[in-house]
């Protein structure tokens, strides 16, 4: 059954990257707690809040946001300016070994469980580390890719000087 599951895991990996033709841009090793605390520290020490895009390699419209902001120097200016930005890995499929699925579940804990506004999502965290805005992507969609003005004006709304 675990073979199985493995292999259609990898089959969603390939098709949803030969769907996109996207790079992976989510380190599915890394430990998401530690990506949230080291990027917390680097937002306080920068005077910027943390962007986190919780998603997969395995979701095509996670790659796509992933291209499409680092494509458009406007909105790679926002969020260079403004934010840490980290891609934060979850697989509601596939579990792994029992120690990192305890890792990412905490780290979803930790964010304020914001899957549940499908993938890919992004939660704002202030320099303290607290969730101050969880946004569902579905509202930055425009037709098969994203629109540049909500992408925007997202960001621009949650910006250090802003909430400040």
């Amino acid at each position: 059954m675990k073979k199985i599951l493995t292999v259609i895991m990898l089959c969603c990996t390939i098709t949803a990257m030969a769907q996109t033709g996207l790079p992976r841009v989510y380190d599915e090793k890394a430990n998401p707690m530690e990506q949230i605390e080291q990027a917390l520290a680097r937002a306080k020490s920068e005077g910027k809040f943390v962007v986190c895009q919780v998603g997969g390699n395995w979701c095509p419209w996670c790659l796509r946001f992933a291209d499409f902001a680092k494509r458009d120097t406007t909105i790679s200016r926002i969020i260079d300016e403004n934010f840490v930005f980290i891609h934060v890995n979850y697989d509601p499929r596939n579990k792994g070994d029992e120690a990192h699925q305890q890792l990412t579940e905490a780290s979803i804990q930790r964010l304020g469980n914001p899957m549940r506004f499908g993938f890919p999502v992004f939660v704002v965290l202030n320099q303290e580390g607290r969730v101050i805005h969880t946004q569902d992507s579905s509202f930055l969609e425009e037709g098969n890719g994203y629109s540049q003005e909500r992408v925007i004006r997202f960001f621009k709304s949650w910006t250090p000087e802003v909430v400040k």
